[in-house]
């Protein structure tokens, strides 16, 4: 497969926030948020002082063994599991929810982003070692959010048969109609296309919940890389921030440090999340409700558990795997079990992480770098001839379409329906009439200023009339405009926050990830377009 790989500022596609973009260019202001720059220089700094904060590698290693005896587990894998041992290994994370079939592309660039470190730098520190690692954030209840993909432009919901509570502990049981639905419309057929379908079959029938399932799935297209999946929803592993959770229901610290650095940072921009007095859901069985305190009792909205400060501590200490960190407290749970030294993720995570670092310190766990996913287009061959044809580079098709399609007609028109000669040249002698009424009358300057708004703005209309008369006569290639920005950028949005993965698969199958392996650069920190020949 012939591709033409394309790197273009992130500032330049207009999509992302001006917090990202201002951490990206080390802008003064983001420095208080951080302490290591997202780059080689910050992460050699991150290596050096991740020693500094040590992880129970015992029990990290013997969860994930426990959670891949039922899977296929590739050379990489079983080496990289026992390497975690080593105090000289780390990881490399980015952390994402169970979405059905992944859900969006992102999910997939992210994966890729931490393996693709991962391995230049065991190129690079040849006396350490490095994993990739997909942290699976199970415990997660949006199913509105986590329970839908679309292929082909078509969205397919899962309702979960009424299940409730989090989405990694959902039952699969009903997804083979769905399945069933999409596997009569994908394609094209052939060798991938079946290997797909056994993969999705596998996983989402023979694995009885959501959390399984992922795990299955994302072993099975990444463990030939080292990829590492890890379920953190087990009891062994929360019992590593026991302290953290007492301290958040009982002395709310995580809501006073991080709301006064979020002030902070609200001042400059906008701010991605904010914390509660108590930053935990309760997780049983199909409940995943948060937990507040109300006139000394600690209380499971929406349900009637309740519980004395002696009963909470008792359940924590007991089950603590009935305790789920929100945003808030996800990543220094993350932090807490894995010796990271880089955290992959989007540009809504870089920007809570960024309000997150006082917690870190107060809790002297190691606040790891913080790296922007590789955002990527992947514009296949019909569409990148098409732009070719329209004559448009590939930085351009960032542009609306409707910018897209006056600069085409800028370009391409035989007819020349700018007025801007006319207006200047109107202008000039309004100004000459302008001067000649008040020389006559001083107090006709109001009604020339107003005769004279009112023309300018006939002219506006008038120019507005001859461009819709220019586009009726370059209807044809106007609708190509149109359907090259639906094919990218489908309804206006990322083609990476929109399409899922199986279109891909079934067409290049293994390829698809081989492609985006060899072209990303993880410390390039631009926006990655790929587009076939």
């Amino acid at each position: 497969m012939d591709i033409d790989c394309t790197y273009i500022p992130y500032d330049n596609t207009g999509n992302f926030s001006d917090l990202v973009l201002d951490y990206l260019k080390a802008h003064p202001a983001v420095e208080p948020y951080y302490n290591y720059t997202p780059d080689a220089k910050g992460i050699a700094q991150a290596i050096t002082d991740r020693s500094k904060y040590p992880v129970n590698r015992a029990v990290l290693t013997h969860v994930l063994n426990k959670q891949y005896t039922h899977l296929n587990k590739h050379d990489k894998v079983i080496e990289n599991i026992a390497r975690l041992a080593d105090d000289n290994t780390f990881t490399i994370c980015t952390a994402h929810q169970p979405n059905l079939m992944t859900g969006y592309l992102y999910f997939i660039y992210k994966i890729i982003h931490a393996i693709k470190l991962a391995d230049e730098l065991n190129t690079q520190y040849t006396d350490k070692h490095f994993v990739p690692v997909y942290y699976m954030g199970s415990e997660d209840n949006d199913l509105d959010e986590l329970g839908t993909f679309r292929y082909n432009n078509h969205k397919y919901v899962w309702d979960a048969a009424g299940q409730t509570g989090a989405v990694g502990r959902m039952q699969t049981s009903s997804l083979k109609p769905l399945l069933d639905e999409v596997f009569k419309v994908l394609g094209p057929p052939g060798e991938n296309l079946d290997n797909l379908k056994e993969i999705l079959t596998h996983a989402y029938l023979q694995h009885h919940t959501i959390g399984e399932a992922t795990q299955y799935l994302v072993n099975e297209l990444f463990g030939r890389y080292g990829l590492i999946v890890l379920n953190p929803d087990e009891a062994e592993l929360k019992k590593q921030i026991l302290p953290i959770l007492r301290d958040d229901l009982q002395s709310h610290l995580a809501y006073a440090l991080v709301s006064e650095n979020t002030e902070a940072l609200e001042e400059l921009y906008k701010v991605q999340a904010y914390p509660r007095f108590i930053n935990l859901f309760y997780l049983r069985g199909n409940i995943r409700e948060r937990i507040e305190k109300r006139n000394g009792r600690w209380i499971v909205l929406n349900t009637d558990i309740q519980w004395t400060e002696e009963d909470l501590l008792a359940e924590l200490n007991e089950h603590p795997d009935r305790f789920s960190p929100n945003v808030i407290l996800r990543g220094i749970f993350q932090e807490s079990i894995l010796p990271d030294v880089a955290f992959i993720g989007g540009g809504a995570e870089v920007a809570y992480w960024l309000e997150l670092k006082p917690l870190f310190d107060n809790y002297k766990v190691f606040y790891p770098t913080i790296l922007l996913r590789q955002s990527v287009l992947w514009m296949t061959a019909p569409y990148n001839k098409l732009r070719n044809q329209l004559g448009f580079g590939i930085e351009e098709i960032f542009r609306s379409e409707a910018s897209l399609i006056r600069s085409y007609i800028g370009t391409h028109s035989s007819n020349n329906w700018h007025t801007d000669e006319e207006a200047t040249a109107i202008k000039n002698i309004l100004a000459q009439l302008k001067q000649k009424a008040t020389n006559l009358d001083p107090t006709l300057q109001a009604s020339a200023d107003a005769a004279f708004a009112k023309m300018n703005h006939q002219l506006q209309i008038l120019e507005k009339k001859m461009l819709r008369a220019e586009k009726r006569k370059m209807q044809d290639q106007l609708q190509r405009i149109t359907r090259l920005k639906d094919g990218i950028s489908p309804r206006g949005i990322l083609q990476e926050r929109y399409e899922n993965f199986i279109g891909y698969y079934a067409a290049m199958g293994n390829t698809y990830f081989d492609v985006l392996y060899k072209y990303m650069e993880p410390l390039r920190n631009e926006f990655m377009v790929l587009a076939e020949s």
